[in-house]
């Protein structure tokens, strides 16, 4: 069964209560062409709440870390709200807002395929417009060619339906977002700020590089012109090309797909030939940590790697029944065997009871290659994530090389994927990493050794500032 929502509007006027729930219609529903799946019924909403929430108490390797009172708070008063959604976007939308309060990248809720399908991000009909964050920003990075005059590059999003883009993103967007960063939302909250269902209009207020102010009415619908501009970026898994006579360029796009270690030791020989290395992880979303690993044995000396520290959580329940009659102060008495027996039953208790898994490096046996370890800049920004993060640790302690950008994601872990009703996908993270030495990461980013960001004059005039500046760095400038 499907049905049909109707379109709504909103001004300026309207009062606040009002706004919030337009807020929320608008981003929970398409216009009347457009067809949702409504598909469960009232206990299979139930569930899925329940399941989500059953799987993070369990499992959530940060649940020390959230307000827990707040937490069970939500969940009380979603078991009303999720029976009451009218359809199963309506229904996930509410799933993904309680998942975001949890903060951690590596904890999702993903709508099922029948409903992402019918959703348009950047398809405005005779417009494409691709939105970036820049300085809190929203500002088109790209449009379709034939655009490109009527909308130039770095024109700003000033205005969403007459409400002010950051406060429409406040409630509209972000609080659906799950992030570890505060960063990583707020370019994700501006690259889907206009993500909706086919035949959603919009009244944008632009403003333009120039500093004049035009007014755009969008409708999405497929663009059937296929060439943007700037033009897309055609990635390899590897990506390789010489910047001058002695610097090599090298791009690892992914450490999803283990092909690429095959791809490295192809063009091995060709990098022996370079006496200084650029490593761009910029678009290096993660993978297996392993899989990056092999790749940076070849770049170091070293007999060994040391990449990162790892935890989870270790739940015996009877010690947990145990701690409820616990108290601080009994890990004070007794035998240190009693001591360790009291501590280990009022952390589990409290949740906080951890295994930490045995830390052992990761060992380097190449004595019959060469190795090449020359002066090395590492490219990285927000999207270096997840075990591209642990190459970057691994790497931590290469004083010929030297991390430039923005900073990392901060997210990575293990997380545990399980199956929603209605075909939705949920993962819950269960690992936590830190540097060997215990500092931590997630939540904050690896950050880089020289700071570079791109600016709006960068992307109006076509520039790579990152990558100017390794190579100013490689070049001793």
């Amino acid at each position: 069964m499907a049905i049909k929502l109707k379109r709504h509007r909103i001004t300026r006027k309207m009062k606040t209560l009002a706004f919030i729930l337009f807020s929320f219609l608008i981003f929970n529903s398409g216009w009347s062409q457009t067809e949702i799946p409504n598909t469960l019924n009232k206990s299979e909403k139930v569930y899925g709440l329940s399941k989500f929430w059953q799987e993070v108490n369990y499992n959530f390797v940060f649940l020390n870390k959230i307000d827990r009172e707040q937490w069970e708070r939500d969940y009380m008063r979603l078991i009303d709200e999720v029976q009451k959604t009218e359809n199963d976007y309506e229904y996930y939308r509410l799933l993904q807002k309680f998942c975001a309060t949890l903060k951690d990248g590596h904890t999702n809720i993903y709508l099922p395929k029948s409903i992402d399908s019918l959703m348009y991000t950047t398809h405005f009909g005779e417009y494409r417009l691709y939105l970036t964050n820049i300085d809190g920003k929203a500002i088109i990075t790209r449009v379709n060619a034939s655009k490109k005059d009527e909308i130039p590059i770095g024109t700003e999003v000033i205005e969403v339906n007459g409400i002010p883009t950051q406060q429409f993103i406040n409630e509209a967007v972000r609080p659906y977002l799950a992030s570890s960063t505060d960063y990583v939302r707020e370019n994700e909250a501006i690259r889907w700020l206009l993500r909706s269902f086919k035949g959603t209009q919009y009244d944008l207020t632009l403003k333009k590089p120039n500093g004049s102010i035009h007014a755009l009415r969008v409708t999405h619908e497929k663009v059937s012109e296929t060439e943007v501009y700037p033009a897309l970026e055609e990635r390899e898994l590897l990506d390789f090309k010489w910047m001058g006579d002695q610097i090599a360029y090298l791009s690892l796009n992914s450490f999803g797909n283990p092909k690429i270690d095959t791809l490295f030791l192809k063009k091995l020989p060709e990098l022996r030939k370079a006496k200084k290395l650029i490593i761009d992880l910029r678009h290096n979303g993660g993978g297996n940590t392993e899989i990056g690993s092999y790749i940076l044995k070849y770049l170091t000396y070293d007999d060994a790697l040391y990449g990162s520290v790892s935890k989870s959580r270790l739940h015996i329940p009877t010690f947990k029944a145990w701690g409820k009659w616990m108290d601080p102060k009994d890990t004070l008495q007794g035998s240190e065997a009693d001591k360790r027996w009291v501590r280990q039953a009022l952390l589990s208790y409290e949740d906080n009871y951890f295994h930490d898994f045995p830390y052992d490096p990761t060992e380097i046996d190449l004595s019959k290659e060469e190795r090449l370890v020359i002066p090395t800049a590492i490219l990285i920004g927000n999207r270096t994530a997840s075990a591209a993060e642990d190459f970057l640790i691994l790497a931590d302690n290469q004083d010929h090389m030297v991390k430039i950008g923005q900073p990392s994601n901060g997210s990575t872990g293990q997380p545990l994927l399980f199956d929603l009703p209605g075909g939705g996908i949920a993962r819950v993270c269960t690992k936590k990493d830190t540097y060997p030495d215990g500092r931590e990461f997630v939540g904050y980013g690896i950050q880089p050794d020289i700071y570079v960001k791109k600016t709006v004059a960068d992307f109006i005039a076509g520039r790579d500032p990152v990558l100017e500046a390794a190579l100013g760095y490689l070049q001793g400038n």
